[in-house]
């Protein structure tokens, strides 16, 4: 937009912090630019250059009545018009929230997924038998446990987690057997 076109109390498009919004012009500064209303949040900010606004908004609240008493400018809005949008009744500058998901929609979804190292355990109970970090993952992919979510070494990441957890002493669910090797604590417990 050009300078000239940019009129007090009127509501333009404006990246706003990176995001396109509406906001409406206050008032001229006295250095250049304007003060501005951002209308998604309600925060007064400044619009140093017209290049920074992106075209006239749309009339859903009608425009605003503007007055000048010396140095003083007053903006007098009309109060904003409510529309029914598909059985739902929203202010027209407000912006539309996505309906959330109840409780019996997330059930229906279907079971938690385990963690990794939930998975990993389960597995090691399973089988009964010492195995590494690769095996593991291995394991659980096969079984649909636990997939990678795109990790290039799920198996590193599983090791130090292990270990971290072999850091907790009677605590841990995982015994190191050999080197880089673990059982489930609780089938060693099985086996005494």
């Amino acid at each position: 937009m050009k300078k000239a076109e940019v009129q007090i109390g009127i509501s333009y498009w404006a990246n706003v912090s990176g995001n396109r919004c509406e906001v409406r012009i206050d008032g001229e500064r006295p250095r250049g630019g304007w003060d501005a209303t951002n209308l998604a949040t309600g925060k007064r900010i400044v619009i140093k250059s017209a290049q920074r606004l992106q075209g006239e908004a749309g009339r859903l609240g009608g425009r605003a009545k503007v007055t000048t008493e010396g140095n003083v400018t007053i903006v007098e809005n009309e109060p904003a018009t409510v529309e029914t949008i598909g059985g739902e009744t929203t202010a027209a500058v407000g912006v539309l929230k996505k309906p959330r998901k109840t409780k019996a929609a997330v059930a229906e979804a279907g079971e938690k997924k385990l963690s990794c190292m939930a998975a990993a355990l389960k597995v090691l109970t399973e089988s009964g038998e010492p195995m590494n970090a690769k095996e593991m993952i291995d394991a659980m992919e096969s079984k649909g446990y636990w997939t990678s979510p795109g990790g290039k070494t799920p198996h590193a990441t599983l090791y130090s987690t292990i270990l971290r957890e072999l850091a907790r002493g009677e605590e841990s669910r995982f015994i190191k057997t050999e080197r880089g090797r673990f059982i489930a604590a609780e089938k060693q417990g099985e086996s005494r």
